[in-house]
């Protein structure tokens, strides 16, 4: 099977982890920077060129689509849906995914239980918004934040306005979500592949930190979910059309809600904590759904 990996670096663990997989199922791999693609739609065809040369002959594509590259990263993955390639990722599941509070509008109106989560474009009445939370501490997002850059916890009312005022007048997309104290600063990703949670593992913040993103020094341990919450990573992944997506769940009284769900995860932190190879089972996904036969 010929397979194109869309990366921006192909020393990326992820990048290199899904090549591994792939080239020692015999399939030949390629990885392609999709910032670096030409698209052309000429008489009602859509032709994809790299290095000035048109690639043909692609069975499946499996993309790994930063969110600086979002927006440009899906035009080309609709490019390939367009001339029939399979792909891990679909271009529309990819924008719902990406965009923050898109994605939690999707889930809750599917019945995933989110924290309550707000968002505004109005700077006048920062104030007024604000009451919209009976409490504080607060969680201000930015909507395109990653590994837990762009989020901050406010813990009264005036520094949260301060902070809305200088996003907004920068032109900048918030949301805000409630924090959940019982959480502790951890939280679960649960890895889909297909229609299984292939692995999960818990992620804890280092002290004085309420981030659990690894990129930030949090620690991991391998962790077996409740049907409960092995249903809800399932599901919301089926929601928003995701085949390979890493759910992020905290554990409230309220039962586990879903605060985020990551289109493109990670490969490292998750098969290094949980000794998985989820690059193999990806590519036993695109093996049997994609239109190739031996």
């Amino acid at each position: 099977m010929n397979i194109i990996i869309l990366s921006r670096s192909s020393a990326l663990y992820s990048t290199q982890s899904l090549y591994r997989a792939a080239a020692m199922k015999g399939h030949f791999v390629q990885v392609i920077d999709h910032m670096y693609c030409d698209l052309l739609i000429e008489d009602g065809m859509s032709k994809v060129f790299y290095n000035g040369y048109e690639l043909q002959g692609i069975h499946a594509i499996i993309p790994r689509i930063g969110a600086t590259a979002t927006e440009y990263g899906s035009y080309v993955i609709r490019h390939f849906e367009n001339r029939g390639v399979y792909s891990v990722l679909k271009s529309e599941s990819l924008l719902k995914a990406r965009n923050k509070f898109t994605c939690l509008q999707i889930l809750s109106r599917n019945g995933i239980p989110i924290p309550n989560t707000a968002t505004t474009n109005y700077s006048e009445d920062l104030d007024g918004f604000l009451e919209l939370f009976s409490e504080h501490p607060i969680i201000i997002k930015l909507l395109n934040s990653t590994h837990g850059e762009g989020v901050i916890k406010s813990d009264n009312s005036s520094v949260s306005a301060t902070l809305l005022e200088a996003f907004l007048n920068l032109k900048h997309k918030v949301l805000v979500q409630e924090f959940i104290k019982e959480s502790s600063g951890t939280d679960i990703r649960a890895f889909i592949v297909g229609d299984r949670v292939v692995a999960a593992m818990r992620r804890t913040a280092v002290g004085g930190e309420f981030r659990s993103n690894l990129h930030r020094g949090g620690s991991s341990t391998s962790i077996k979910l409740t049907n409960e919450e092995i249903s809800l990573a399932k599901k919301s992944a089926r929601i928003l059309g995701l085949q390979i997506a890493g759910v992020d769940i905290l554990r409230s009284n309220k039962g586990p809600m879903v605060i985020e769900v990551n289109a493109s995860p990670g490969l490292e932190g998750i098969e290094t904590t949980t000794n998985v190879n989820i690059a193999r089972s990806i590519i036993s996904l695109v093996e049997r759904n994609s239109k190739f036969r031996l």
